[in-house]
């Protein structure tokens, strides 16, 4: 491939992002609502059940929150990348990986929380 096509400016290198970022807020904000609403779920269980959710949420919450900076961080690394035609790939890349580690911080969350 041509050296100067390689570092051309790429024009549409914000879409992928931008696609992105629309998709990965969004869903990052109605999971935490979700995890938020998630000490609800045991509000009838007895002392024990009680006791053994809370401690597993206390550690969760922690998790999912910093799984959400990861999120964070996967969008920045998407935006931050040069505008380049030789890092469309990498763009996009990480504009999907975003979405995919909202799901991921979720399925991580719930894995920890020691449901009723």
């Amino acid at each position: 491939m041509d050296q100067d096509q390689d570092t051309s400016p790429d024009r549409r290198a914000f879409v992928a992002p931008l696609l992105s970022s629309l998709l990965t807020l969004p869903m990052g904000l109605v999971a935490l609502f979700f995890v938020g609403l998630s000490p609800m779920a045991c509000d009838s269980c007895g002392d024990a059940a009680s006791d053994r959710f809370d401690a597993s949420y206390g550690l969760a919450f922690p998790v999912f929150n910093t799984g959400l900076l990861l999120v964070l961080a996967v969008l920045a690394v998407c935006w931050a990348l040069p505008w380049q035609r030789r890092n469309a790939a990498r763009r996009v890349g990480f504009s999907l990986l975003a979405p995919a580690v909202v799901v991921l911080d979720y399925v991580v969350f719930a894995a920890i929380v020691d449901w009723p």
